[in-house]
């Protein structure tokens, strides 16, 4: 017997319950940190649903003081952009706080503690710091505590999108509060067998202990605690200063399964029936099945179980991955065009160019700096390519695939398949990365097609071609910067940013958005592009006038957000317009960072880098250091860079630091893991990985031809310093890692090299022979 408080009625009650130095890395010691704020019954487990909830400025000062470093407050100072007073996170949490604490957990009777996740694992460690919270709140052994995955749930509304660095943010309070509220009905039922007063008890270890040395552990108490008759005096989550297991660096704990290969993805699922499927599919991006020449004698090859078209390819169907790769390889098919059959990287180039509007300060009083830059189009290159299972019957369907939009997922499958809603289950399976790639359920749309065509459930396989080719992409980019400076100070920043069209037609996760998204000539996109970038893009610098906008250009290409979305690339050039800024004025580039941030907090992280990283040390020549800030999702990071260009073919970074403040950090470990990731990710995309577009489709086809940094490209040397907390709640990571990295290894580059680099990545060769169309 099983009690839904919620479902069946009965709700439990719920309880809703800067000061830095001037004075740069010494001044810390003394410096006064803000303190962190506090923030249906069975006979074997039982179950709770919550239900909780810009000026342009003249500059009179004169002489040696301007070439002297300034105080902060002494800079021209900049409006607030929108970004510092509502950021995209902020919004996803608005829009999800109606069913914020849908959240379920049971305890079993062995005391296991099983709680359902409303988000997707792709290698963030988003599974373990929820575990760490649950059990932080239950005063349960971590390992006592299981993380799955939950289907879609269209009833969350905007509450299961993962992404914009959001989890954590949104899942902090409502995952805390229904593991207290377990906690709290697991004391009552203590006090109830006990005859005693459930003030007087406590728990710890698993289990609930009284003044007289009884204990019980909270399997023995799960299926009282699931009365509903229990009295129960409310819950609160613990303050942070009673966190004994929050805050400290823990292992994942999947690290062992994913180690030994235990770790179940999407094609690991043994699923009755489902036989393996690949994709024959178009020369360009975007073109159409015309007509197959070969399609019986490819059916009759060995093991061929059907062979369907579907809108993005010929399916073909076998008893075994090969006989599908062989029989794809057979396929005759005249292909209709593509929507960028015309657009090659020259292309792109002039029409991001030509899209980039003017700037508004023009020069004509002021030294300046103009700076304009290139980013090449970039593939997620996730380990764990597309897949999905589909099993799609006349009456029903079933899907697995590793989803970060489920709910849109599920609605858009069972309108494509014409069934109810309630007649399509959308499971989510743990995925080997995205990067933005998995917002998108191409694979499992595709494989649902597929399955209704041929009438048999199909475990569809992206091959690493295909993924790199066909997958969706990071846009291609145009920077056009001008900085104005006079007397030391800055009096403005404008910066105008043109790229190809980034895809948001997921929405906010669920068809509503999605299709407002879809509206023609690309006004919904458009508005959430416009929204996405205002509300993660900004300044941390008092520079004056300041402005930064978006144009972007439709292509055709199939895109989707990347790592840090707008920031890596936007925020990555500004980094080094900082620099040039610096070396113009005659300044250290540390210090002309320091002296216009705006806040002290941004200082401290910049400060730690700056003296873990021995920011100025004698280098030889061909190296250098490098150093950056960025600031986003309410978190902070400095990164400073060691360069070795001796070898021009084969550039490295020798040695990393990175500061990191994320207000406060549930797994240290964890956020040292991202920060490394989006280090990684720098490199790559600063160096030699980008994608290279011919007549609508990318030349490279795997990881030897993208070149993502491999272990020897990667520093051997690295160091990632988490601050300890600063706020009440945890800011965003995910994103965070990237741009200040970029930043750095490109100033690091110019420093080394005497050059400006203006193109990324900066080895950007055809060095290999392309795969046939």
């Amino acid at each position: 017997m099983t009690a839904h408080t919620g479902a069946s009625g009965r709700l439990d009650a719920v309880e809703q319950a800067e000061q830095a130095d001037q004075a740069g890395p010494a001044g810390q010691a003394g410096r006064a940190e803000k303190p962190p704020a506090s923030p249906g019954p069975s006979r074997r487990s039982f179950l709770t649903y919550l239900v909780a909830a810009p000026t342009l400025a003249l500059v009179t000062r004169a002489g040696a003081d301007a070439l002297a470093p300034q105080t902060a407050h002494a800079v021209i100072p900049t409006l607030p952009a929108i970004a510092d007073l509502v950021d995209l996170g902020d919004l996803f949490i608005l829009a999800g706080s109606p069913t914020a604490a849908l959240l379920a957990l049971s305890v079993e009777a062995d005391g296991s503690i099983r709680f359902r996740l409303p988000r997707e694992e792709v290698g963030q460690g988003l599974t373990t710091a929820v575990a760490m919270l649950v059990a932080e709140e239950l005063d349960a052994p971590l390992a006592h505590v299981r993380v799955e995955l939950d289907d879609a749930r269209p009833e969350l509304l905007f509450n299961q999108l993962t992404g914009s660095s959001n989890s954590i943010r949104s899942l902090y309070g409502p995952v805390r509060q229904t593991a207290a509220t377990a906690r709290a009905r697991l004391v009552a039922a203590a006090a109830r067998r006990w005859n005693v007063s459930a003030g007087s008890l406590t728990t710890a270890a698993g289990t609930v202990r009284a003044p007289d040395g009884r204990t019980a552990g909270y399997g023995s108490l799960a299926a009282s605690a699931a009365d509903p008759g229990l009295i129960v005096l409310g819950a609160t989550p613990k303050p942070a200063a009673r966190h004994t297991l929050v805050g400290k660096p823990t292992g994942r704990i999947d690290a062992r399964a994913m180690v030994t290969g235990a770790q179940r993805y999407t094609l690991d699922l043994d699923v009755p029936g489902a036989k393996p499927c690949v994709l024959r599919r178009p020369p360009s991006l975007g073109g159409t099945v015309k007509s197959v020449a070969n399609l019986a004698a490819v059916r009759a090859m060995p093991g061929v179980l059907d062979v369907v078209s579907v809108p993005t390819g010929v399916a073909v169907v076998a008893e075994t991955f090969g006989q599908a790769l062989d029989a794809k390889a057979a396929l005759q098919v005249s292909w209709g065009p593509g929507p960028a059959d015309q657009l090659s990287d020259a292309q792109i180039r002039a029409k991001l160019r030509a899209a980039t509007p003017p700037l508004l300060v023009p020069p004509l009083l002021t030294p300046y700096v103009d700076a304009e830059f290139d980013f090449a189009f970039v593939s997620h290159a996730p380990m764990e390519t597309n897949s999905a299972i589909a099993d799609v019957r006349d009456d029903r369907a079933e899907i697995w695939s590793g989803l970060k939009s489920p709910i849109v997922a599920r609605e858009t499958i069972a309108a494509e398949l014409g069934l109810p809603l309630d007649k399509v289950t959308v499971h989510v399976v743990q995925a080997g990365g995205s990067f933005g790639r998995r917002l998108f359920f191409d694979a499992a749309l595709e494989a649902a097609r597929v399955s209704k065509a041929c009438r048999r459930p199909v475990k569809l396989m992206w091959t690493r071609v295909d993924d790199t080719r066909h997958g969706r992409m990071r846009p291609a980019t145009h920077h056009r910067i001008r900085a104005t400076h006079l007397l030391g100070e800055v009096l403005s920043f404008e910066h105008r940013v043109a790229a190809a069209e980034t895809d948001f037609r997921h929405g906010l996760g669920e068809i509503i958005t999605a299709t407002a998204a879809s509206l023609p000539s690309g006004i919904g996109n458009a508005t959430l592009a416009q929204t996405l970038f205002l509300t993660t893009v900004k300044s941390p610098y008092h520079f004056g006038l300041t402005t930064q906008a978006l144009t972007e250009v439709p292509t055709g290409i199939p895109t989707a957000s990347w790592r840090s979305v707008y920031s890596a690339n936007t925020r990555g050039a500004e980094e080094i317009v900082v620099d040039e800024l610096a070396e113009r004025t005659g300044r250290d580039p540390y210090q002309f960072r320091r002296t216009f941030l705006k806040t002290a907090a941004q200082r401290a992280v910049l400060d730690k880098a700056a003296t873990e990283g021995n920011w100025g040390r004698a280098m030889p020549a061909g190296c250098a250091q490098g150093i950056a800030f960025h600031e986003e999702y309410k978190s902070r990071t400095a990164c400073l860079v060691e360069i070795d260009t001796r070898d021009p073919e084969h550039v490295r970074v020798t040695k990393a630091v990175i500061a990191v403040d994320v207000g406060l950090p549930v797994n240290p470990r964890g956020l040292e893991a991202q920060m490394i990731g989006g280090l990684t990710d720098a490199i790559s995309t600063t160096l030699r990985a980008g994608l290279h577009l011919d007549k609508g489709l990318p030349l490279e086809g795997s990881y030897s031809q993208f070149h993502w940094a491999r272990q020897r490209d990667t520093p051997k040397d690295v160091r990632v310093f988490v601050l300890p907390a600063t706020a009440g709640e945890p800011g965003g990571a995910g994103e965070l890692g990237v741009p200040a990295a970029v930043g750095a290894i490109a100033n690091a580059y110019a420093r080394a090299t005497g050059t400006k680099p203006r193109s990324f990545p900066l080895d950007f060769d055809v060095d290999f022979t392309p795969y046939p169309r």
